[in-house]
């Protein structure tokens, strides 16, 4: 066993056995509920907070902030969707999975084996009732009508031909952990449009959808009748609200995974929000999603739970370039704030996100931390909270943010280092105000990234945040010794199969060997 609860939550457990057994439900009434929202694309300079001079006011998120601790330097595991929710959900880096690169679609197999420990697994252990409500993106298997048959990746109509939405659906989020499940299998533009609630769907689609309305566009697939696009968020929120009205009247904790499909691609600010922002629909879908967190977060405090209750919100990357960066420039407002990149990029702003906690009496109002941290972090800070003793297979790339959250004062810094991804599989490794990236350009979507502009670059990036935080010298050529440092320590982390101090593991799939050699081969 690598990690013990600290010391400031032993005397809610006096009684609890730890490990891995449940605690009594006599224990698990002390225990804090959480509730951990995720946007979808949402720029760390998108929120008011962190971005005073930006032009999207965000007053709920502002005062979530102000009632708990705001997180400067936080970051996703991942600069794209499917990788980050891999990681929030194991507390192991993405790329230790099969999937080395890009992200999965709506028919895609189930990511993640129902052999590996979750937060929700960890927490329904723990004694707590679990729910997920959103968007999905890890894969599930749908059922076939000719078993093995294959119909494509996802992206044409007769993809789909294969699938039989009248019966259940296998490897489901309710298999990892969580007691009840709903929501849809891709990002709100990837077909199939269905919702499932416990592994079934709740409607059989029998029409095909337009790929385009007035503000955005999806891709054309099988279309639920239960399922209108422009209130799939307003769906998921009042469905979380009724489920924490419904769980506040129990004893139980609870763990409310809400990962929104907004505001990516479809752009959909309904009606009473068009206009509102007075940017563009990218900014009326902000202003939309900023309100149905001020419902949940009055849900919460009208329930009675609110000074039990942990909120966490941040975003699965930094903002797509479908918000539409120029016009928003024009305007005054840049959703990934100074940061070089967005969505998909190596770049800060591919991963950099805003990070907001809030847990009255335990996180100081208005505090703010410029720690390092990693939405991998989830699982071990659950951990610690509930007094779960992490085993060596699980979360092995999460540190506990408890000490942060609640004050303490560390000796050193959380992390060691934090390892960063880009949609096409490239690295990054920070420690401290240092960052090497092992590529010569982007990694994603913003230039540079053509070959023929790349081959005239040097193929690693080595930055120093403090000084250049927008990324704009590479120093690679001036501190040989810091690269064969940083490149080292990333080579370790990715042979040894692990981040945090325990026993060795393995990473997974046949192309696990290929990272090592990305990152030893980067210079020729």
């Amino acid at each position: 066993m690598r990690f013990t609860a600290p010391s400031v939550f032993l005397c809610l457990l006096t009684f609890s056995s730890c490990g891995s057994s449940s605690v009594e439900e006599t224990e698990t009434a002390k225990m804090p509920n959480i509730i951990y929202v995720l946007a979808d694309d949402l720029g760390y300079g998108d929120i008011s907070a962190f971005n005073p001079e930006g032009k999207i006011h965000t007053k709920n998120l502002d005062r979530l902030a102000a009632e708990g601790m705001r997180f400067t330097d936080a970051h996703t595991s991942s600069s794209v969707c499917t990788p980050t929710r891999y990681s929030i959900l194991t507390g192991r880096y993405n790329w230790r999975s099969t999937l080395k690169q890009s992200v999965l679609t709506g028919k895609s197999k189930a990511l993640v084996p129902s052999s590996r420990t979750t937060v929700a697994s960890l927490l329904k252990k723990q004694g707590y009732h679990t729910a997920f409500i959103g968007k999905w993106h890890l894969g599930w298997d749908w059922a076939e009508k000719e078993t093995g048959a294959n119909t494509g990746a996802g992206w044409d109509l007769k993809d789909f031909d294969n699938i039989d939405f009248s019966k259940p659906v296998k490897n489901t989020p309710n298999d990892l952990g969580f007691d009840y499940a709903y929501g849809h299998s891709g990002s709100l533009d990837m077909a199939p449009y269905v919702y499932v609630e416990n592994g079934v769907a709740t409607a059989i689609p029998d029409t095909t959808t337009a790929n385009r309305n007035k503000y955005s566009w999806w891709r054309e697939g099988p279309t639920a009748p239960d399922f209108d696009h422009e209130q799939v968020t307003p769906n998921f929120f009042n469905k979380a609200i009724s489920y924490v009205k419904e769980r506040s009247e129990t004893d139980r904790p609870f763990f409310l995974y809400l990962p929104l499909p907004s505001p990516h691609t479809p752009i959909l600010p309904l009606e009473e929000w068009q206009g509102k922002s007075g940017l563009n629909p990218y900014g009326d879908f902000m202003l939309m999603i900023d309100d149905y967190m001020g419902r949940l977060m009055k849900a919460v405090a009208e329930a009675g739970i609110e000074d039990n209750t942990l909120i966490i919100f941040t975003s699965d990357n930094g903002c797509s370039p479908e918000a539409d960066f120029k016009v928003l420039a024009e305007k005054g407002h840049h959703p990934n704030g100074i940061y070089r990149g967005h969505k998909a990029d190596i770049y800060e702003g591919g991963h950099r996100v805003p990070f907001i906690a809030k847990w009255p009496g335990t996180i100081k109002s208005a505090s703010k931390s410029d720690e390092t941290i990693c939405t991998t972090d989830l699982m071990a800070t659950v951990a610690a909270i509930t007094g779960y003793d992490l085993q060596d297979d699980e979360g092995e790339d999460s540190y506990s943010l408890l000490p942060v959250l609640t004050g303490k004062s560390l000796s050193t810094t959380l992390r060691e280092a934090t390892v960063h991804h880009s949609i096409n599989g490239q690295f990054a490794i920070r420690q401290g105000d240092w960052k090497l990236a092992m590529c010569g350009g982007s990694g994603g979507w913003s230039y540079p990234n053509k070959k023929a502009v790349l081959d005239t670059l040097p193929p690693m990036q080595l930055f120093n945040l403090r000084e250049d935080p927008k990324e704009s010298r590479n120093l690679v050529e001036r501190y040989p010794e810091k690269v064969e440092e940083l490149k080292a320590l990333l080579t370790q982390y990715v042979t040894e199969g692990r981040s945090t101090p325990g026993a060795p593991q393995k990473n997974d799939g046949p192309e696990s060997w290929k990272q090592l050699w990305w990152i030893n081969n980067a210079e020729r």
